[in-house]
């Protein structure tokens, strides 16, 4: 088991992909541009890429795409190709996709409590 400091930051990252063994890792994969919002839309269950595209307003075609294959290759997505013709093709939160859904509820709720901006204040 990894001792507290490995846990908190890692220095692993391969040509731009950021490792997810760390706190740190973790924090900057799920805040990069687009990523939570794809996992928050796919907790409702599986979706066709197109359906991804119109639900996230702003994204577009090549960053939707590359962030999946993010999403695929630290196995927090899976796609599934269908056999049938036309061919059918949906992207779905693995198991461990789906832990996710406790941390973007959290970070939803302290957007609605507290926002940005919400005791500029208060400091």
């Amino acid at each position: 088991m990894k001792n507290k400091e490995d846990l908190i930051q890692s220095t692993i990252q391969q040509k731009g992909h950021i490792s997810c063994d760390s706190f740190h890792g973790t924090i900057e994969f799920i805040g990069k541009r687009w990523m939570g919002i794809i996992i928050y839309h796919l907790l409702d269950g599986p979706k066709r890429y197109h359906e991804l595209l119109s639900e996230i307003q702003g994204i577009s075609d090549r960053l939707l795409t590359e962030r999946l294959r993010e999403l695929e290759t630290h196995g927090l997505v899976i796609k599934k190709v269908s056999e049938s013709s036309p061919r059918k093709v949906e992207y779905e939160l693995t198991k461990i996709g789906e832990e996710l859904e406790g941390i973007i509820s959290a970070i939803f709720k302290w957007v609605k409590d507290n926002g940005c901006y919400a005791n500029e204040g208060n400091q």
